[in-house]
C-alpha cells in the first residue's frame, strides 16, 4: 500500500475536485497554491513539491480505477481530524470559479462518502462555503 502525507493527501483532494470537469483552470491553480501556503495544516509542507505532488496524483487519476485508487489513499492517509477539512478543502476548490459543475458535485459526493462524513456535517460546511462566496 502506498502511503502519502496528510498534506498530500489534502493536495490530491484538490487536484480530483479542480480537474473532475476535464481541465484545471487558472483560477484553480493559483487557489491551490493561495491554500498550500495560508492554511495551518500546510505548515512545514515544502512549496517546491507542489508540482510533484499534483503531478503524482493526476497519474494515478490517469490509471484504470484512478479514481477510487486516489480517493482510497486520501482516506487511508488523512487522519480522521482532517477529513473535514478535506471536504472543506474541496469545497472551496469547487466554488472557486463561483459555479460547481455537475461532475464536481459527484467528485464532492464519492469524496464525502469515502471520507465518512455525515450529512449534516457536510450541509453545515457546503453553508459556510457557499456564505463565503456570496457577492453583493
Amino acid at each position: 500500500m502506498q502511503t502519502i502525507s496528510p498534506q498530500a493527501a489534502l493536495v490530491y483532494v484538490m487536484v480530483v475536485v479542480a480537474g473532475s470537469d476535464g481541465s484545471m483552470s487558472e483560477q484553480e491553480l493559483r487557489a491551490i497554491g493561495e491554500l498550500t501556503q495560508t492554511l495551518p495544516v500546510f505548515k512545514g509542507f515544502d512549496e517546491d513539491r507542489l508540482v510533484h505532488v499534483s503531478q503524482e496524483c493526476a497519474s494515478i487519476l490517469a490509471e484504470q480505477d484512478g479514481l477510487d485508487a486516489v480517493l482510497g489513499l486520501i482516506r487511508d492517509n488523512l487522519p480522521e481530524h482532517l477529513r473535514e477539512t478535506a471536504y472543506w478543502v474541496a469545497l472551496e476548490l469547487a466554488l472557486t470559479d463561483r459555479r460547481v459543475m455537475l461532475e464536481e458535485i459527484r467528485v464532492l459526493e464519492l469524496l464525502r462518502r469515502s471520507l465518512g462524513i455525515d450529512r449534516l456535517s457536510a450541509a453545515a460546511l457546503e453553508r459556510g462555503a457557499r456564505a463565503r462566496y456570496q457577492t453583493a
